[in-house]
């Protein structure tokens, strides 16, 4: 059967109390509605449409693509109001109905309840709450078939009672879509027209209602504040933690450890706390992960290790080699096996070949660094001319001495030393030793200043 995905996200969110749009506040990294929306392609809809009011051209704007379909409710008149607004562009045998601010919801528990949906019946997600204030109640016979949902504000106590809530996620055959919402009144307490009032009206047509349930109630929480929000971001950063811990990943502490990406792991990896893992992120076997470390967009080759406080992003490290701690590796640095990068060094751009070290306080920009070269302490590439950026190579075993300044476009060919606290300004050639630094002058009777003395 064909399916569409029909996400309600025009809702204002007053207690969020922000000029950004409700469905836009971010979970790991990612907007609300940009969650619901991965685990909705995931299903391999023909179509998503996104039903938009509040903040409307941001949300375009931030999250546009060919597969959505954006669909403005001028007027946000209740979740049956705005799901009618879709009804014009359905044409599939199935529509799921999603919600912007649930983001948690999990992919399998969505493809259990599409095999509840078909022509004759329709698919409810409900939920059961020790606590179910606010949500609607899910009414059944006595023979425990679904008849209602009714919402709170209209609910008698005996329906106040009930434990089963409703999630409003719904699995509904699109022909008769049109049907019911057309057929829905605001005679209720809040003025509005209920999406729910749908169960009764598929009840009266002969339809069966077909229940699942999320394994985990978190799956179905949205959130309306930021401690909602909150509450939301550390059940999704446990729950990832959990995901990578039984593929082979020892967590230090999983409540200090946050994912902002897709995360792929080898075995018998060691992070420690308070690690940032972002983008997408490419971890093998034996890596070790220091505290305090943001990872951004990178490949950790087996045996790598990076030490505390390091920043990485857009790196590639090789077998078994190691950064930090407080190193800073930004896009384009490569380190081949073995290569080390020490305290305070920054690379940008930049490429070290087996065995490469840069140990203390170095600015490696647009470099390629040859096999088994060292990098004295202080080293800076003087890469930018005011106007473009220029490349300085070092071929292999080159010896940098400390405090030099490599003034690019230059290449310091392999075997080279170059004296500490030099301005290498002249390609060097192999097996040379370059000093550039002025001749030291001793000036004898020299009398240090003394400071004046003010009346």
């Amino acid at each position: 059967m064909s399916l569409e995905i029909v996400i309600l996200a025009a809702g204002q969110g007053t207690r969020m109390r922000s000029a950004l749009p409700k469905v836009l506040h971010p979970i790991a990294g990612n907007s609300m509605l940009g969650h619901v929306i991965h685990s909705a392609r995931q299903l391999d809809p023909q179509r998503i449409h996104v039903v938009i009011g509040h903040g409307a051209d941001a949300v375009r704007e931030r999250l546009a693509a060919d597969d959505l379909n954006f669909v403005l409710q001028d007027k946000q008149l209740g979740t049956g109001h705005a799901v009618a607004q879709a009804v014009p562009f359905i044409t599939a045998d199935t529509v799921l109905i999603l919600y912007g601010d649930v983001p948690l919801i999990e992919v399998e528990t969505l493809q259990r309840l599409l095999k509840q949906a078909g022509p004759e019946q329709l698919g409810l997600l409900t939920v059961e709450l020790d606590d179910p204030t606010g949500y609607g109640r899910i009414v059944r016979d006595a023979s425990g078939k679904v008849t209602a949902i009714v919402e709170q504000k209209d609910a008698d106590e005996a329906q106040r009672a009930i434990t089963e809530g409703n999630t409003g996620i719904l699995a509904v055959p699109g022909k008769r879509l049109g049907d019911w919402t057309g057929r829905l009144s605001n005679n209720n307490a809040q003025g509005e027209y209920y999406l729910t009032d749908v169960i009764a009206m598929a009840v009266s047509d002969g339809l069966i209602v077909a229940t699942e349930q999320p394994d985990d109630a978190m799956e179905v929480q949205g959130a309306n504040d930021r401690k909602q929000l909150a509450e939301l971001e550390r059940h999704y950063q446990l729950r990832a933690a959990r995901r990578l811990m039984a593929q082979g990943v020892t967590l230090r502490d999983p409540a200090r450890f946050d994912v902002r990406g897709e995360v792929t792991v080898g075995r018998d990896v060691l992070i420690d706390i308070n690690v940032i893992l972002e983008g997408r992120v490419v971890i093998e076997d034996d890596v070790v992960i220091g505290p305090n470390c943001v990872i951004k967009d990178c490949t950790l080759g087996k045996g790598a290790v990076i030490k505390a406080n390091s920043h990485l992003d857009g790196a590639v490290l090789g077998e078994g080699s190691d950064a930090g701690p407080f190193a800073r590796l930004r896009p384009g640095t490569v380190l081949e096996a073995r290569a080390h990068v020490g305290n305070f060094v920054e690379l940008k751009n930049a490429h070290l070949g087996q065995g490469a070290k840069a140990g203390h306080l170095t600015y490696l920009g647009d470099a390629v660094i040859g096999a088994r070269t060292n990098i004295g302490a202080g080293t800076i590439t003087c890469n930018y001319d005011g106007v473009n950026k220029h490349k300085t190579v070092l071929g292999e075993d080159v010896f940098i001495g400390s405090n030099n300044s490599l003034v690019a476009p230059v290449d310091i060919l392999s075997g080279a030393t170059t004296a500490a606290g030099s301005t290498i300004t002249q390609n060097v050639a192999p097996a040379q030793l370059a000093v550039g630094r002025a001749r030291q002058k001793n000036i004898d009777g020299w009398k240090r200043p003394e400071k004046i003395k003010k009346d």
